[in-house]
């Protein structure tokens, strides 16, 4: 754990959410500013700063896996989503706690706007 990292107070119910779906491994939860009627972060509970610092290279599928099980919950998998994962400073990661956006309930154009 990260001594000031939001992510890690949430992770060790410091912080109180509503969990979207969790496990021993991950929690998810609803963004605090939603880009989509539905978004929701899907972390890790154990802290990795971001996608470049991850050594377990089962990592990555065990996160798909409960980005799998949120997109369940929300009810998007028949009509879609989007993952996406920002990288430091020029890829628009503003906490520094390895997260997955998953975004859906509408039609995810590129480039947005």
């Amino acid at each position: 754990m990260s001594e000031n990292c939001i992510f890690c107070k949430i992770a060790s119910k410091q912080i109180p959410v509503q969990p979207i779906f969790e496990n021993e491994e991950f929690i998810a939860f609803y963004d605090l500013n939603p880009q989509a009627p539905a978004h929701a972060l899907v972390i890790p509970k154990n802290h990795v700063e971001t996608i470049m610092d991850f050594e377990d290279e089962g990592l990555m599928g065990r996160a798909l896996k409960a980005v799998q099980e949120t997109a369940k919950v929300l009810n998007l998998t028949e009509e879609g989503f989007r993952t996406v994962i920002n990288c430091r400073e020029n890829g628009g990661q503003t906490v520094y706690h390895l997260h997955f956006h998953l975004l859906g309930g509408r039609f995810m154009q590129w480039p947005p706007g």
